[in-house]
């Protein structure tokens, strides 16, 4: 490859690590080529992009879209390969059902809603996570409960929305059924004033 192609790669590279909000980074090496094709078309199905990539021209990549990538600097080693996906959970989905029969993919990290996620240990966090509209429908679920509701799941992700959020996948809101409205009472009639005592004894009877 020389060196026009490698920057063409890094151009590309860049140009989807800006555009998609979710990436994760796995080693999928050794893997035979039936295994390697069946996980291409199962990511293809969820709609996630896979493809293996040199490090070095991932890395210049990083650096160039410039979106706070640092942390996954080190663990660019070794065989890599780039999930792309415009759902947060789903390759973490995808590498969890591989493993239930094959050793890998092993995850080496992710950058999940702005947030990085380093090792292995992080696939059943990155699987449990919720969707964006899942989110959402939770907390308009939440704000249309009683307000002490709405107080403590502030208290208990520090009063930030993030927190909140964190909250929420933890704690999912189950919106409650709206109450009946009361039934109408009704109207109590006003009983007519009594007559002015019989026309005040029909004017005190004539003499």
């Amino acid at each position: 490859m020389n060196k026009q192609e490698k920057n063409q790669v890094i151009d590309r590279l860049a140009d989807k690590l800006s555009g998609n909000p979710h990436f994760y980074l796995a080693d999928t090496s050794a893997l035979t080529v039936e295994v390697t094709n069946n996980l291409r078309r199962k990511c293809f199905e969820k709609g996630v992009s896979l493809e293996v990539v040199k490090n070095k021209l991932l890395l210049k990549a990083m650096e160039k879209s410039g979106d706070g990538y640092a942390q996954l600097y080190e663990i660019l080693a070794g065989p890599t390969s780039i999930l792309f996906s415009e759902v947060a959970n789903e390759p973490a989905k995808i590498i969890k059902e591989f493993r239930k029969t094959y050793d890998k993919p092993i995850l080496k990290g992710a950058f999940v809603e702005e947030s990085i996620y380093i090792g292995d240990d992080q696939v059943d966090a990155l699987a449990a996570l919720k969707s964006k509209n899942e989110l959402i429908a939770e907390v308009i679920a939440l704000l249309q409960s009683p307000a002490k509701n709405v107080v403590s799941a502030l208290q208990s992700g520090k009063n930030t929305l993030a927190g909140l959020l964190k909250t929420l996948e933890e704690n999912p809101v189950t919106p409650k059924a709206s109450a009946a409205p009361a039934a109408e009472q009704p109207a109590q009639e006003t009983p007519p004033a009594a007559e002015d005592n019989d026309a005040a004894g029909e004017e005190t009877k004539s003499e």
